[in-house]
């Protein structure tokens, strides 16, 4: 047996020096392949940040915390949602005659948002939160302003594939940034309290699109989306201090970042709450793709677009400000199955609702409005297991967890609404299915015990 000899306070844990090896590249921990279970993740996780990194602190005032990790999230939903009144402008402008190839639009800046994901993350645990977030702002707001000025739905694309893979910067960031801060049931708190603010753009963004319409040309819409952009960057510069220590950073080596994903890949929880996020991210993409075509074609009614989006969407904020008063009392299990279970239910309602001829624009709203309050109450909570035993590894985790959910439910999206057929029986058909496989995969990673309290 190895005694160490040292005195103690120069004896070394070794979940600590596990965590110091994988961060600066260590052979040995490259090179392990033990599984690490739910426990050693979340010692290594500790020991890696030490006594300050497992305390819930941000380094500005709360509230404007929230709202600053808010405004960097809707930056997203802002460049795909304003877009959705202006798809017919579009495509009429630059020779797009298939209605569903308009929804490539969208489909375009979520493949470059997904994909660019990968990047972000290592970079973010390299050279720390700020400047990454601060080149991807800076990017954001030169590729709007491309797709402004684009002649040819081509460029149109390629400008919006860059633009989602710019706001790609925002998403990994934020969630790695606010991991930096938080954990466990006060993360899940935070990104729900986020996520209020988060959703009011899906909310507004239509009306934005559709005030612009009535004013100017389409392209007045990237270009407001330039000066957001803008807005939020000079926030971002002045406020935010960097949140990642120096001695936390990890070298950009390929090998680290393997590792890392071996490490994500080998946490049960990390993998199946990713994919069930993926999954039910397939549905709400396949309304977003859709719903325009569904209020022009299947309702008749295209300029109760923004108004029929924003109750829907709104329901979503509502959800995840309900999360954020119940989840420390209650758990993210026991209210993220409850809610999944209650999406699946009230989607096998709204389909059959359908098949049975009886859909109507009320109905539409109604039933829609329900399923979209349970994906909030499902979706931050989600995030948030998934990311639990992630601390030492935030931003690489998030880069992948990012690029698994966002990829799968671009596909999946582009699926259902390239299946519209001047009905919504593709659009649920799709949120049942798709939401009966999240069940499963949730079903599987808990080992058959839902709704437990944790």
């Amino acid at each position: 047996m190895k005694i160490d000899a040292r005195p103690a306070h120069e004896q070394g844990h070794p979940l600590r020096d596990a965590a110091r090896e994988f961060r600066h590249g260590d052979d040995a921990m490259q090179q392990r392949s033990d599984p690490l279970s739910p426990d050693t993740a979340a010692a290594l996780t500790d020991a890696a940040t030490g006594p300050e990194g497992s305390a819930d602190r941000s380094p500005l005032p709360f509230g404007e915390f929230v709202t600053l990790i808010a405004a960097l999230m809707a930056l997203t939903a802002l460049g795909i949602d304003s877009m959705l009144p202006a798809l017919p402008a579009i495509g009429d402008a630059l020779g797009v005659a298939e209605p569903n190839t308009r929804q490539f639009v969208v489909t375009s800046f979520l493949l470059g948002f997904s994909i660019a994901q990968l990047a972000y993350g290592p970079l973010a645990d390299r050279y720390g939160r700020r400047p990454v977030l601060i080149f991807a702002l800076i990017a954001s707001t030169i590729t709007n302003l491309v797709a402004a000025v684009s002649g040819s739905f081509v460029l149109l694309l390629i400008a919006r594939f860059a633009s989602g893979a710019a706001v790609a910067g925002g998403r990994v960031v934020t969630v790695a940034l606010v991991r930096d801060c938080y954990s466990g049931r006060a993360m899940a708190r935070v990104m729900s309290l986020a996520f209020i603010f988060f959703m009011a753009a899906p909310v507004l963004a239509p009306t934005f699109g559709q005030f612009v319409l009535a004013f100017a040309s389409w392209r007045w819409i990237f270009g407001g989306i330039a000066i957001v952009t803008a807005a939020v960057f000079a926030w971002f510069v002045l406020r935010m201090p960097e949140t990642l220590a120096e001695s936390d950073r990890a070298p950009l080596d390929p090998r680290r970042i393997v590792s890392g994903y071996r490490i994500v890949l080998r946490d049960r929880y990390a993998v199946g709450y990713t994919v069930a996020a993926a999954l039910l991210s397939g549905g709400l993409f396949g309304f977003v793709g859709s719903i325009q075509q569904i209020m022009e074609v299947t309702f008749g009614k295209p300029k109760l677009l923004t108004v029929v989006f924003a109750c829907v969407a709104g329901t979503m904020a509502a959800g995840s400000f309900f999360n954020s008063r119940i989840v420390m009392r209650f758990g993210t299990r026991l209210i993220s199955h409850a809610a999944l279970l209650g999406l699946v239910a009230v989607a096998a309602v709204h389909l059959a609702i359908t098949l049975a001829g009886l859909e109507s624009l009320t109905s539409f709203i109604i039933l829609q409005a329900i399923m979209m309050a349970c994906f909030g109450l499902a979706s931050s909570n989600f995030s948030a297991m998934a990311m639990e035993n992630m601390g030492s590894i935030a931003g690489t985790a998030s880069s992948l967890q990012g690029f698994v959910s966002m990829l799968g439910g671009a596909v999946l999206g582009a699926l259902i609404g390239q299946a519209f057929d001047g009905t919504t029986v593709p659009l649920y058909g799709g949120f049942l299915f798709l939401g009966i496989l999240a069940l499963l995969v949730v079903f599987r990673t808990e080992h058959g015990r839902l709704f437990r309290r944790g």
